[in-house]
């Protein structure tokens, strides 16, 4: 997690890179990237480091827009769940999970995987466990961050619970 001073120098970094300073750029794209891909990591799996390039790419690409530089870790969040998501539902239609790979019961080598368990679950239900339970946010925060009412967030990450605790005794 980011402290004051990060934070504060990350706001910096936008304000002078927004400004043209391509060094700030360069500067506040590498500040950015532990930050992104804990973000990226948990929802899109082994696509996280896709996932995580695809967000510092958007965000490159969008600086301007940002009006208010205070704001950027929320705006620069936002960013890296949609790319997380897009980048997941991407790679899940390309390679759907079969049945047969889930582990046998009993088997604790990889029932104690966390990485295999969210594997199983969709990029939806990743998200919405890594909005709640990793970064801590609020089912109203969350939900306009995946850009879903409050009810759905709230159902999903039900869902989304059950289906891990499931995966996770199997």
């Amino acid at each position: 997690m980011l402290d004051d001073h990060g934070r504060a120098r990350g706001v910096a970094l936008a304000r002078a890179a927004r400004r043209g300073d391509t060094l700030a750029l360069h500067d506040l794209l590498d500040h950015l990237l532990p930050y992104v891909g804990r973000i990226c990591g948990p929802i899109a799996l082994d696509d996280g480091p896709d996932a995580t390039q695809e967000a510092l790419v958007a965000v490159f690409r969008s600086l301007r827009t940002l009006r208010e530089p205070e704001t950027l870790y929320g705006w620069v969040r936002t960013i890296a769940v949609r790319e997380a998501v897009r980048v997941a539902r991407s790679s899940a239609r390309a390679r759907p999970a079969e049945l047969t790979e889930l582990p046998a019961p009993g088997d604790p080598q990889l029932a104690a995987d966390i990485h295999d368990v969210l594997a199983r679950l969709s990029p939806r239900h990743r998200a919405i466990l890594v909005l709640r339970d990793v970064e801590g946010l609020d089912e109203q925060t969350a939900a306009r961050l995946l850009g879903v009412s409050t009810g759905t967030a709230k159902s999903r990450l039900h869902r989304a619970r059950v289906s891990f605790r499931k995966a996770w005794s199997a």
